[in-house]
């Protein structure tokens, strides 16, 4: 007899925020999860100092390259701006990784707002108040500033150049970057003594119109007419400002011209790819547009839809001959803000992502799930008005997180799928108290179809998941963004989310 055996690998169980049986995360999925998710703002479940603190005690229990890579993959990846900052100033915080957190300073700071931004959290995280609050800042998060002080130009410096709680010049007195050369020696004077020239943006141009006196309001809406004109053609609208401004562009009544460059610039494929816009961007532009009297509004709707395809260009997606169900949770804790000052919902982000999904698939099922399961058949265009669709008809399932019907649909109906993909806040449970959970009922369906597999889309991070995600016919995905299909297409060659992040070289 052996008495030193081999133990099971251990699967922690706990409950999730429903009560229903959950199970536990390894540190490097949680953390994951977490930071792809992290608006860092009250979410249903979860406050944000609760969430800030979680991400502070997960960090302690990973490795420092771990959450350097993370933090870079969040930033150039996920293209998300806070929570990278977040993993930078607490691993220094933490003094864990000190030799990588220069590099990492440097590598996440890519706008110029993201210096005062960092320091602005250090001050915070370090619970300094007092007027010299950002004394003896991380000798490493100061050698990182110092060569991120060297990547922009006047241009970009002046666009963020704001009276904020830390101001440029007070990070400038503090890190004391060397000037690359003559000019940038120039430009870091200009600095210290607030002489940087104004930014020609379309902020700082309606600004100065809004505060000129006209005699009446046609002179008035001439001029807005003749300035957004000017900004169109002067191509300095950046893509992101457009998308906001489209509601603005349209009642500003500009020439067909002006609407047409608009149109063009929109549904550009170029633009659209340097534009990295999450896809919920674009669902805010065009359900702000849907609720406009505006006869030319029709135009720039189907702007908006081919840019959605042409996001969704790249997204890897299944023939005929692969069996998709695709189930968006629309249940209550899904229809909370991602943050206080948006009106973006997760229940938005699911519907937005299942679409894009959808959009590539040949053979593809998609519902929405509450209280009850239900199919709806939309077609593979027009995905934003497939989102819209199914946001009229929420109501008709109910608001509990009934996820496990999906599951129970298929088995009844003996149907045999190779893929179901949840779209949700992880948060299942069974409010019809039968004793019938998800991860029972995906074991049975597995004696029907032994190569199905499902895909959670974590759209919130809690940190806990209703089915055993260590096991091979169950995968983990989270985030926001579009890019979320690359961990998707990753597992499909045998990879994951972690081993993507491991890759990474910082």
């Amino acid at each position: 007899m052996k008495f030193n055996l081999m133990r099971k690998k251990e699967v922690m169980q706990t409950v999730n925020y429903q009560d229903e049986k959950a199970f536990v995360l390894t540190p490097q999925l949680e953390l994951y999860t977490a930071v792809a998710t992290a608006a860092l703002s009250d979410q249903f479940y979860e406050k944000a100092e609760d969430k800030l603190n979680r991400l502070r005690d997960l960090i302690s229990k990973n490795d420092a390259d771990f959450v350097a890579k993370l933090a870079i993959y969040a930033r150039e990846q996920m293209h998300l701006r806070s929570v990278p900052l977040v993993l930078t100033v607490e691993l220094a915080k933490q003094q864990k990784g000190n030799n990588i957190v220069g590099k990492l300073t440097n590598r996440v700071i890519q706008r110029a707002d993201e210096i005062t931004e960092l320091l602005a959290f250090y001050a915070l995280a370090n619970e300094r108040t007092a007027v010299k609050k950002l004394n003896k800042l991380s000798k490493q998060l100061q050698k990182g500033l110092a060569g991120a002080f060297n990547k922009f130009d006047e241009y970009q410096f002046a666009k963020y150049n704001r009276d904020a709680e830390v101001k440029l010049k007070d990070a400038l007195f503090l890190v004391h970057p060397k000037a690359k050369d003559e000019a940038q020696q120039l430009l870091f004077d200009k600095i210290v003594k607030d002489a940087l020239q104004v930014p020609y943006t379309w902020e700082v141009e309606l600004s100065v119109l809004g505060q000129q006196k006209f005699d009446t309001i046609e002179l008035k809406q001439a001029a807005v007419k003749a300035k957004w004109e000017e900004l169109i053609f002067s191509n300095k609208l950046g893509y992101m400002a457009m998308l906001r401004n489209l509601r603005n562009i349209l009642e500003a009544e500009v020439s067909k011209a002006a609407l047409e460059k608009v149109c063009e610039y929109i549904a550009n494929e170029k633009a659209v790819a340097n534009s990295k816009q999450l896809p919920f961007r674009f669902l805010s532009a065009y359900r702000e547009l849907k609720e406009l009297q505006n006869g030319r509004t029709g135009k720039v709707l189907d702007a908006l839809e081919t840019a959605v395809v042409l996001s969704a260009k790249n997204i890897a997606g299944y023939d005929e001959d692969t069996k998709v169900v695709i189930a968006a949770d629309v249940s209550g804790s899904m229809q909370k803000p991602i943050s206080a000052k948006s009106k973006v919902l997760h229940f938005d982000i699911g519907l937005m992502l299942a679409m894009l999904l959808q959009s590539r698939c040949d053979n593809v099922i998609t519902g929405m799930f509450g209280d009850t399961w239900k199919t709806i058949s939309v077609p593979k265009k027009n995905i934003l008005s497939n989102v819209l669709e199914f946001y009229k008809r929420e109501g008709e399932v109910g608001y509990s997180t009934n996820g496990y019907l999906v599951i129970k649909d298929l088995l009844q109906r003996k149907k045999a799928v190779d893929k179901v993909m949840l779209f949700t806040d992880c948060q299942l449970w069974n409010s019809n108290h039968n004793g019938e959970n998800i991860a029972n009922l995906w074991k049975q369906y597995k004696k029907l179809a032994p190569a199905a597999k499902l895909y959670l889309f974590d759209l919130a991070g809690y940190g806990n998941m209703p089915l055993n995600v260590q096991r091979d016919d169950v995968y983990l995905i989270a985030g926001w963004s579009d890019k979320i299909f690359n961990v998707l297409k990753a597992i499909e060659d045998g990879s994951d989310a972690i081993k993507m992040i491991n890759e990474i070289s910082i």
